[in-house]
């Protein structure tokens, strides 16, 4: 049996608590923690939009989107602290058609990120190096103007190495289903359903915030959740 509890927050966002729902993922039981569709517009009580001061450059909803039209460097933050083992699916568009900004890159994300000097994560400009400082996982797909999709991890002192490359590239105009999952001290990241990294981390990120991660680019985001995993 299944129980859906419903909670929604002032006007914006619904919130989904989802108790004995089984889904089988990583052999592991699923229980869904927070369901997006954009369809009420953006919640400033659970997105935090840090965007680098540069003309033509938004974050917006519209046609039951987030938009993320920006000329430079933007994260997105869902205010929501994930711990433990964790699931995370969207669909993510990067857009090229006669927008100011439409540069076929930079479909990225930061996930169970953490600032070891500060308790307030959310304190950034946008500006892609402000971020170094932090503890967190990172996948940059299509970075560099479609020319490299790497992973990284970076250890909260400034330092970011590179663990994988991947040698697929974006496609104009195609929704892509990611997924991503923290489970048992591995994190993978898929596309469609490839697996593109698989990281088993001695010293894993167990805990901390999930952010939408680009530059200089126009895309469209849909369709969030994120899951808890049971073993």
């Amino acid at each position: 049996m299944k129980f859906v509890y419903t909670i929604l927050f002032p006007i914006w966002v619904t919130v989904i608590l989802t108790a004995c729902q089984s889904r089988s993922t990583s052999s592991a039981e699923t229980e869904l923690l927070f369901e997006e569709t954009f369809e009420n517009g953006l919640d400033s009580s659970r997105w935090v939009v840090e965007i680098e001061p540069k003309p033509d450059s938004r974050v917006y909803v519209a046609d039951g989107k987030l938009w993320l039209d920006t000329y430079g460097g933007v994260t997105v933050w869902l205010n929501y602290r994930l711990d433990g083992n964790v699931a995370i699916e969207y669909d993510r568009t990067v857009v090229i058609d006669t927008g100011a900004n439409d540069r076929l890159s930079d479909l990225n994300q930061f996930w169970m990120a953490t600032d070891p000097k500060n308790d307030n994560l959310f304190s950034r400009s946008g500006v892609f190096e402000s971020y170094d400082s932090l503890s967190l996982y990172y996948v940059g797909m299509g970075g560099n103007t479609n020319t490299t999709t790497r992973f990284r991890k970076y250890e909260g002192d400034g330092t970011k190495p590179l663990i994988y490359e991947h040698d697929s590239r974006l496609e104009s105009n195609r929704t892509y289903r990611i997924r991503t999952e923290v489970i048992n001290g591995i994190t993978t990241f898929s596309v469609d359903g490839q697996e593109l990294f698989r990281h088993s981390d001695p010293d894993p990120l167990t805990s901390g915030y999930f952010g939408f991660r680009s530059t200089y680019s126009r895309q469209a985001i849909d369709n969030l959740r994120i899951y808890q995993l049971h073993d």
